[in-house]
């Protein structure tokens, strides 16, 4: 049995479940990655906001270069690309001069 939602009900499944894991923003992003993927493929992607909290995540540029070990003046966009080399890279957005990457955990 499949239930279709709209963006607003995948926001409300993750605020509900798990409110810390991403950003309005990274949400939006996602949604718009899964919306795609089931258009290309014609595939259906089941809503389970915990595998996707572990399957995904959304970093700031200085996590990156943290966690990874990247040079500490790697720019946003050298990030991007790096990253996009080593997984699948959903999107990235800009807050407040800041910006997140969201992606799948590799």
């Amino acid at each position: 049995m499949v239930q279709t939602i709209d963006e607003t009900r995948f926001l409300d499944a993750f605020s509900s479940i798990r409110p810390d894991n991403f950003s309005y923003a990274g949400l939006s992003i996602l949604w718009e990655y899964f919306e795609t993927y089931e258009n290309d493929t014609g595939a259906k992607i089941e809503l389970d906001v915990i595998a996707i909290c572990c399957e995904y995540s959304e970093s700031s540029l200085a996590d990156l270069i943290d966690s990874y070990s990247l040079e500490s003046d790697t720019s946003a966009n050298e990030a991007f690309v790096w990253l996009s080399s080593e997984t699948m890279v959903c999107g990235r957005h800009v807050k407040e001069g800041v910006t997140f990457y969201i992606y799948q955990q590799f």
